[in-house]
């Protein structure tokens, strides 16, 4: 059963019960209030004969009337019963009159007549007539001067006035179903519309899944949970695709840049004599081939792990400490003019040992492409919201057209294009992007190069370049 299913099941159960419930308590409560209104009725009738009784008058002489047949006659001639309402007046156990005359079919049989003949209190009852169950009140009635004992019967057609009940609840159970049809209806509808993002998501899983076409995605509206539920599969399959990518760009990176050394350690050993100056040579040819190849695969490595949530570890980096820690360390890198050109004041959230390796990249590349007694210089700055780290060096410079390409990997560019893996910068760029910034590399006025890594930082006023030697203090 699919889930569109079990949701309008469970609705319909709960609302059916919940209709049931509401039917069944409002039949009860009418039948309680039905009861209660007989016998308010049964007892305002009672009060108006003994009201009619304390006051009433002979017409001819005035007084009191001593005739209790005058008295039913009288009351009665003013006092009409209401609907399903029936009055009786029984003298000496005989029906004497009954209003209205016509529903004489209410089973007032002799044993009735005679309880009603002998007792001397009021008393209620029910009783069985051929028009249903009948409730009644006696109120026994004496007049001073008549030694006829009479008896005044209000009964209500209690039966009739149920069956009215009883068809108001059905008109209530057939409005209930036909409510619980709609609500099915309307239930089916909502929840295909409410689960029609989850459709998606099987849909394009299993196209997926089938193709193995990660570029699929779906189109989400609205902010509920379900379409959260979209949006995180979205960037789950963004995830994905990313790292697809990544392991096919690994594998074509380590088969084509491992293929080389391969094939030269590979062509080497074949040839290699028994001679042990030979064998010497091949030795250490074979090990810089299998160093250059570790080298390869670790930062092959860190380009795969670059877009893995652990890739960095994030902690609280001060600027200046950063600059000044990172141009001691490049000091043993080569003999060149270490400077320190500007100094950060402030702290970001990053992962100190990624930037220090970020940073150390830039100038080993600074390095390679100068001479002894060169300059290469440090700087930190905070321009326009942005960390901006940088190294300058005053070498030959980078091409314009190569400023791009040289981020790339297994890109060379310049006389030193044999050197190294071509993986360095490419790591320089995924580390910068991993912190939600970018790197690039800018032309002095005065030449050389200038690698910069621009960062998220706290917001600051200044320009959005390093500045020129001739400006540093």
């Amino acid at each position: 059963m699919s889930a569109r299913a079990r949701i309008v099941g469970w609705m319909l159960l709960l609302v059916g019960l919940a209709l049931a419930v509401a039917v069944v308590a409002t039949w009860l409560v009418l039948l309680v209030r039905l009861t209660d209104q007989v016998n308010a009725e049964l007892a305002n009738e009672a009060a108006e004969l003994r009201n009619y009784a304390a006051s009433a008058r002979d017409p001819d002489t005035g007084g009191r009337p001593d005739d209790v047949a005058q008295l039913f006659d009288s009351f009665m001639a003013i006092n009409v019963p209401d609907r399903d309402e029936v009055f009786l007046a029984v003298i000496d156990g005989e029906i004497h009159r009954q209003s209205p005359p016509e529903n004489d079919g209410l089973g007032v049989d002799a044993a009735l007549l005679r309880a009603v003949a002998g007792r001397e209190t009021p008393f209620r009852g029910e009783l069985d007539s051929p028009a249903g169950q009948v409730r009644y009140a006696v109120v026994p009635v004496r007049v001073e001067g008549d030694e006829r004992a009479g008896a005044w019967v209000v009964a209500i057609l209690h039966e009739r006035q149920q069956r009215e009940v009883d068809e108001v609840i059905r008109v209530l159970g057939i409005t209930a179903f036909g409510a619980l049809l709609l609500a099915t209806v309307a239930g089916w509808l909502v929840a295909g519309r409410v689960l029609a993002p989850i459709r998606m998501v099987r849909r394009t899983a299993d196209q997926i899944g089938d193709s193995a076409d990660l570029s699929r995605r779906l189109d989400v509206t609205g902010d509920d949970d379900v379409a959260e539920l979209a949006r995180t599969f979205n960037r789950m399959l963004d995830r994905l695709e990313a790292a697809f990518a990544a392991q096919r760009q690994f594998a074509d990176d380590a088969g084509h840049e491992l293929r080389t050394p391969i094939t030269v350690v590979r062509g080497h050993l074949e040839l290699m004599g028994d001679d042990p100056a030979e064998r010497a040579q091949t030795v250490a040819l074979v090990t810089e081939e299998l160093d250059r190849m570790s080298r390869i695969v670790a930062d092959l490595l860190v380009l795969a792990r670059a877009g893995h949530p652990d890739f960095l570890n994030l902690g609280d980096v001060e600027l200046a400490d950063l600059t000044v820690s990172v141009a001691a360390k490049a000091r043993a890198l080569g003999d060149r003019t270490w400077r320190v050109a500007e100094i950060a004041e402030g702290h970001i959230r990053a992962d100190e040992q990624r930037l220090t390796q970020a940073l150390m990249q830039f100038a080993s590349n600074a390095v390679a492409h100068t001479g002894p007694g060169d300059r290469i210089e440090f700087g930190s700055a905070l321009m326009d919201g942005k960390a901006v780290l940088w190294v300058r060096d005053s070498g030959p410079g980078v091409p314009e057209a190569d400023r791009e390409r040289i981020f790339e990997r297994f890109v060379r560019a310049g006389e030193h294009r044999h050197e190294g893996t071509g993986l360095g910068l490419a790591i320089v760029r995924s580390i910068a992007r991993a912190h939600g910034g970018d790197t690039h590399v800018e032309a002095p006025p005065d030449g050389g190069a200038c690698f910069v890594l621009a960062l998220p930082g706290p917001d600051a006023d200044g320009g959005g370049r390093p500045p020129a030697p001739e400006e540093t203090p």
